[in-house]
């Protein structure tokens, strides 16, 4: 038998014969690395340009090389190429209809000097530069939403709770903006992330570099890589670093987003009443008709845990890797793309819903005025505030709670002569600190629930998330920006 050529591989010479149809079948990626078509190209045009910088194309071939890979993406655009697992992936789809369009002798020269190796890792640290300025836009977005709710309900009080029991008066808003700047501590850990992907891997090959006079520095220029080439090529094509981060912020903001919706499922509970979602985020009940099910929130909730299962199925994955490239890094791309689907459409339901609930501000006063010693520690606050040390006044409190609660009544229907039968530092002025709206307006401290600090603090979250918002910018890719008009819309 005479050598396997295969005109659907970039593999085959030293193979009599081909692989078993199961070991295609598992081996083919191209079912999920399809979405690395652009980058795979925009790789791929880089590193033309450079083949063609050092001679190894001539400038005219570089230029056909370059106009074919742009037709190329356009046929993939136009939905012209059909998928096949035949072809295993991305690169070997792109090679193959490079070939129609510039023959298969043009076509061969492009992989000069890279292997697959360090072409998908390029891939995904490109495809990893836009879907972390997609995800940060996602994040900023909600969080105007809780600033802007935070804003219009800084008045509104709340039963702030402690182990779920009834603690001390807060507002809405102060509560929104405690939802708030997790957010705003995950958008930073992104835009950290974002900052360090800035070494370009391709030119480090399999996993020992190349013996042809590869301009490296050229390519990073020319796709944005701030730092420039990575500098250990066998590091190179096996790190997935910047992937496992992405994963593991990605279940943070999951964990931020289901207790979110913890909450606001429980407000818009009947037994809580504190907000109306908007239709748009609830359905029905197949059986009840007065059901109103939050269940856009409930999906944030769940999906959370999907977050968290591929954070930990990369890192599992990674564990025992011998240095350098294994088929097992083929399995970093399902989980990656389901995260940053998952969290995309997560952040926009959370949005959706803070943006459009309504907070029923008299239910939540209601609730507020009802509870019988929510003002507890404002009375042992009070006594401090006459010299007494804290610990005497919390003993005197907690024996006017017993008091309260044999009389049947609250704390703030105790007679002035019950107060002081307990301390003589009860006066008069003890009236004005068993007010809820007064508890709330003397909590003036940084970060206090007082109507006056929720409010500043909502202004300066708005400016500081405007600012974000206006610098955050795609990472400028000079190689795309000379495309511009060329490169179609993917």
């Amino acid at each position: 038998m005479g050598v396997l050529m295969s005109d659907d591989r970039m593999w085959g010479g030293r193979f009599s014969e081909p692989p078993d149809s199961l070991l295609l079948r598992v081996n083919a990626s191209i079912g999920f690395d399809c979405r690395l078509l652009a980058q795979d190209i925009l790789g791929s045009i880089a590193h033309a340009r450079m083949l063609g910088r050092i001679g190894l194309l001539s400038s005219e071939q570089a230029e056909q090389m370059e106009d074919g890979l742009i037709g190329v993406l356009n046929r993939f655009v136009a939905g012209e190429v059909e998928y096949t697992d035949t072809l295993e992936d991305i690169h070997t789809h792109v090679e193959h209809e490079l070939r129609d369009v510039v023959g298969a002798d043009l076509a061969g020269r492009l992989h000069a000097g890279r292997s697959r190796n360090d072409q998908v890792a390029l891939d995904e640290l490109l495809w990893l530069r836009d879907a972390v300025s997609e995800i940060r836009t996602g994040i900023l977005k909600l969080t105007n939403a809780l600033v802007s709710q935070a804003e219009a309900n800084a008045t509104v009080p709340l039963v702030g709770l402690t182990h779920l029991q009834a603690a001390q008066p807060v507002t809405v808003g102060h509560h929104l903006l405690a939802h708030t700047f997790p957010l705003v501590r995950d958008e930073e850990r992104f835009g950290d992330l974002q900052r360090r992907n800035r070494f370009c891997p391709l030119g480090s090959g399999s996993l020992a570099g190349s013996p042809l006079p590869l301009d490296r520095e050229y390519v990073a220029e020319t796709l944005g890589f701030a730092g420039g080439p990575t500098r250990n090529s066998m590091d190179s094509v096996a790190d997935r670093d910047l992937l496992v981060e992405f994963q593991q912020v990605s279940a943070l903001v999951g964990v931020h987003l289901s207790r979110l919706a913890e909450d606001l499922i429980s407000w818009a509970a009947p037994t809580h009443g504190y907000i109306n979602l908007p239709d748009a985020c609830c359905t029905g009940s197949s059986l009840m008709p007065q059901k109103k099910n939050p269940d856009a929130l409930e999906l944030v909730r769940g999906k959370s845990a999907r977050l968290i299962g591929n954070a930990v199925q990369m890192q599992v994955m990674l564990k025992a890797l011998p240095m350098a490239y294994n088929k097992d890094l083929q399995e970093d791309k399902e989980a990656l793309f389901d995260s940053f689907d998952v969290l995309r459409d997560c952040l926009a339901l959370a949005t959706l819903c803070v943006a459009g609930m309504e907070v029923v501000e008299e239910r939540c006063r209601e609730t507020v005025m009802s509870d019988p010693h929510l003002l507890a520690t404002d009375l042992a606050d009070y006594l401090v505030s006459k010299g007494v040390p804290f610990r005497q006044a919390h003993e005197v409190v907690g024996a006017a709670v017993a008091q309260a609660e044999k009389k049947n009544c609250g704390l703030v229907e105790l007679e002035l002569s019950d107060l002081s039968s307990l301390h003589s530092a009860f006066e008069e002025d003890v009236e004005g600190w068993l007010d809820i709206d007064a508890s709330l307006r003397r909590r003036t401290t940084r970060g206090g629930p007082a109507p006056s600090a929720v409010s500043a603090e909502a202004k300066e979250l708005a400016a500081d998330l405007k600012n974000r918002m206006d610098s955050l910018q795609d990472i400028s890719c000079p190689l795309l920006t000379d495309l511009a008009g060329a490169w179609p819309d993917v």
